[in-house]
């Protein structure tokens, strides 16, 4: 028995300085970017596109074989693009593992605790950096859905001053705030080194999966094919999506506080289980090492963040 806790505490051990160094190298690396953006354009940093584009998963080959095999890892990829992080996906494949792995040997160390409800917190903690990823590729994409309209303006305004489509695009670029720069000088530059527009503009509206950029796309490839004053048709989409933006901002003003309830209901159990540890913990001992007693605290756990998701999902309301 003591051999196996010695072994049990060295795994832990190992498992959280290795999961400490990945953090810290993320930490370092996302310093080193900043420190770097104080003496570079931004629009010349991480928001300039690259000619030849790195598509492997990882550094490490036979790591790299495996994630390749896997369609889900391809989803991955495409969301971290999207989030506008140059991260690795092979680096924070295995960092979700390190995490997983630390938690779930820290949750085998509590024997009153269920092997489901450990298995079940190391994936919830495994998937804390995707949700980061996902959680940055909805900001981006909020960001972008807002600067979008100025663009379109900008757009309209080059068009009727004469320049072709082409020039058009560079002079957004430069004009318009990330990350809507990056993305349209990434669709320029596509579309100037041997690519068709139209394939330059479908990978535009691949990468940044919104009703307005598809919208635009669209009135491009129709102006292209059947003519028209292409300047007032955007100018007219960028008022419309000013509207519309405008109006996803008070829907989400009003749901903000559905939101807020459902964490206080949430965070509130808990509370109280605190406060009751502390000031009578004889009172929750009877609950935590009766036979029964795990069961009913995991469940109970499970219970409140289930409700916690559910609640989140009926206030969002999708426009």
């Amino acid at each position: 028995m003591l051999a196996l806790s010695s072994i049990l505490v060295f795994f832990t051990t190992f498992l959280a300085v290795a999961l400490a160094v990945l953090i810290a190298w993320f930490a370092l690396e996302r310093m080193g970017a900043e420190a770097r953006a104080e003496d570079m354009s931004v629009h010349l940093l991480d928001e300039s596109p690259r000619l030849l584009k790195d598509e492997s998963l990882s550094t490490i080959s036979l790591w790299a074989k495996l994630l390749d095999r896997s369609d889900l890892i391809r989803i991955m990829q495409r969301h971290l693009l999207q989030a506008g992080l140059a991260w690795s996906l092979g680096r924070v494949t295995l960092l979700m593992l390190l995490a997983a792995s630390v938690a779930l040997a820290m949750g085998m160390h509590f024997e009153w605790l269920p092997g489901w409800a450990a298995m079940l917190i190391a994936a919830l903690v495994g998937l804390v950096p995707y949700l980061y990823i996902l959680k940055r590729r909805a900001k981006r994409f909020r960001q972008f859905e807002e600067n979008f309209p100025d663009a379109m303006d900008s757009l309209a305004r080059s068009l009727r001053a004469g320049h072709p489509f082409a020039a058009a695009m560079e002079i957004v670029a430069e004009e318009c705030e990330p990350p809507v720069s990056a993305e349209i000088r990434q669709t320029a530059v596509d579309g100037n080194l041997g690519t068709s527009w139209n394939e330059a503009l479908n990978n535009l509206a691949a990468r940044i999966p919104l009703l307005e950029v598809t919208m635009f796309v669209q009135a491009v490839q129709l102006q292209n094919r059947t003519g028209g004053k292409l300047n007032e048709v955007l100018a007219k989409m960028a008022e419309n999506m000013r509207e519309a933006t405008a109006l996803k901002g008070e829907v989400r003003a009003l749901a903000a506080h559905g939101k807020l309830t459902g964490t206080v209901l949430t965070i509130l159990p808990l509370g109280i289980a605190c406060v009751m540890a502390m000031v009578n913990p004889s009172y929750l001992a009877v609950l935590v090492y009766h036979p029964y007693g795990k069961f009913l605290i995991s469940g109970a756990i499970l219970c409140l963040l289930a409700a916690h998701f559910i609640i989140r999902r009926i206030v969002d309301i999708k426009l």
